[in-house]
């Protein structure tokens, strides 16, 4: 039986070919974002697959039109694969639902970043004109989501001992994004890096003197510094 080096068996020989129908001009979608971050998603089961969306604000929203999508099932080998057409609407769907759900915090209904579509080519003078309500609305439920974030970030801070690696990055985006200074945690996460305690080896945030393993005082200049008194 003959075939080609690497070929496995009942492989066809010939290169399967993937022939798109003509797309419908009509059939667009718009995404639009009002958070200040980029977002890029990578769907590698259809084409095309491959979105990213500018960061955008409550002011200057950002928009990507996307159009429909394929994808191929497989009807034997002699035949070209079989297109399976996915709409704009559902392309556009994909792109906010999977880039939103599992998100800290995000419930997908009154607490989620503003990222939304809607049916049709829309640019942004037009959705500030005709969709102001929802721009409005999805401006409420992130910045609900951004302050239940900075919430979580409190709590795993103090359950951490102040270790920089239990923030996200997300909820340093949601004090810059709600003005918010006053977090201890906000500051640059290279200069807080945890070192080894003398007493006990374990892991440790150097802006406190006392080790949140051991309780051992391993910064005794800053314990007095800060006026520390402890229980006997």
């Amino acid at each position: 039986m003959s075939g080609q080096v690497g070929e496995f068996p009942g492989m066809a020989v010939h290169q399967r070919r993937l022939i798109r129908a003509p797309v419908n001009p009509l059939d667009k979608s718009t995404v639009v974002s009002i958070l200040p971050k980029k977002i890029s998603e990578r769907k590698f089961t259809i084409q095309p697959g491959i979105f990213e969306i500018e960061p955008g604000t409550p002011d200057k929203p950002a928009v990507l039109v996307v159009g429909p999508s394929s994808w191929w099932r497989e009807v034997d080998d002699s035949q070209p694969m079989l297109e399976i057409p996915v709409s704009s609407i559902q392309v556009a769907d994909s792109i906010v639902r999977d880039y939103c759900v599992g998100l800290l915090a995000c419930n997908m209904e009154d607490m989620k970043p503003g990222i939304f579509y809607i049916p049709g080519e829309w640019n942004v003078e037009r959705i500030k004109k005709e969709h102001i309500l929802i721009l409005q609305s999805e401006e409420r439920k992130q910045r609900k989501w951004l302050a239940e974030l900075i919430r979580i970030a409190d709590i795993l801070w103090a359950r951490s001992q102040g270790n920089p690696l239990s923030i996200s990055e997300d909820a340093r985006l949601a004090c810059k994004i709600l003005n918010i200074q006053n977090k201890p945690w906000q500051g640059d996460q290279v200069a807080m890096e945890l070192v080894r305690c003398v007493a006990c080896g374990a892991l440790r945030n150097p802006l406190f003197p006392i080790c949140g393993t051991c309780k051992a005082i391993v910064d005794k200049d800053l314990a007095k510094k800060l006026d520390l008194t402890f229980a006997q």
